[in-house]
């Protein structure tokens, strides 16, 4: 007989639980989850703490700044960008350290690609704010 073991039985049932979730309470659930993740990242990622100090004082900025409202815009959105990069690079690194603690090519790629979509960001920023400001 073909059974699953216990945990990955249990895990089906609680991912089969949650896709079962209509409406408010589906919204609710992955208000909260999102809630978690933002948590966890600022808990465990010392360089999603920093990007967020580092959003507060520009966004501030950019709210003293004599500028259109587009500008604002471009100026708050392209640091906030970079929040959202280390999101999903931090779920990329965590899902690869998951996976295996042991050196790979494959894994090391993965960790450059998300390392790399950062420094894109973080040249947009310098972009966008160095643009509109001079």
């Amino acid at each position: 007989m073909n059974q699953e073991p216990e945990s990955n039985q249990q895990e089906s049932n609680h991912s089969n639980n949650l896709k079962g979730k209509k409406g408010i309470t589906r919204i609710l659930n992955a208000a909260g989850y999102s809630i978690a993740g933002l948590k966890a990242a600022f808990s465990s990622e010392a360089a999603f703490r920093q990007l967020v100090l580092l959003n507060v004082i520009l966004i501030s900025v950019a709210f003293m700044l004599d500028v259109t409202q587009v500008e604002r815009l471009l100026l708050i959105g392209s640091v906030f960008i970079t929040l959202i990069i280390e999101l999903l690079n931090s779920a990329i690194e965590a899902t690869v350290d998951r996976i295996s603690l042991s050196l790979h090519p494959l894994s090391k790629q993965a960790k450059d690609m998300g390392s790399a979509a950062q420094l894109l960001g973080m040249t947009l920023v310098a972009f966008v704010w160095i643009t509109i400001l001079l």
